[in-house]
């Protein structure tokens, strides 16, 4: 397997993960409006970039999975739904979502640095068959650029409040 097909695989892996942790914080945090839509809309931007990856992964003979279905309905949906109510009247569920969101930050940046990567191989290799990979990662790393974006705005907004009122 070559460098590009091991950071398409890597890439493919870190964004069904984002996908999947998007829409468990958002389900965790539902009494968190702006949270709970915005890491549900975010959540689609990483199921599309799996979608996409699969698709020129494929073209180039690597057969990744596809993009994991949301989550949103289900038991464990509605457990995580009813936990969520259940925690929002004691102090801790400001430091959860503080850890949530630096979690989602994390998993954002080291996407974000796979991007690039892959952004950079296709640059070199671009009088070959790959300016479609330079398409493909020109097209998502903003999007996950404002993931990270978002999810920094949202650390510097709540930590001063969440932490001062411990």
């Amino acid at each position: 397997m070559n460098g590009v097909n091991l950071t398409l695989r890597t890439l493919h892996r870190g964004e069904r993960r984002l996908a999947h942790e998007l829409v468990t914080v958002a389900e965790r945090h539902t009494t968190e409006h702006e949270v709970h839509h915005v890491a549900t809309d975010l959540a689609r931007w990483s199921r599309e970039h799996v979608r996409r990856l699969a698709q020129t992964a494929a073209e180039r003979g690597v057969r990744l999975g596809e993009a994991p279905e949301p989550s949103s309905d289900g038991v464990f949906a509605t457990l995580r739904e009813k936990a969520s109510e259940a925690v929002v009247h004691r102090p801790e569920p400001g430091l959860l979502l503080l850890r949530d969101l630096r979690e989602l930050h994390v998993a954002a940046a080291e996407n974000s640095l796979h991007w690039e990567m892959l952004a950079q191989a296709a640059q070199a290799a671009q009088a070959s068959r790959d300016g479609g990979l330079l398409a493909l990662a020109s097209s998502c790393h903003p999007q996950t650029l404002r993931q990270m974006r978002w999810t920094n705005t949202m650390i510097k907004n709540l930590s001063p409040q969440i932490l001062t009122s411990l």
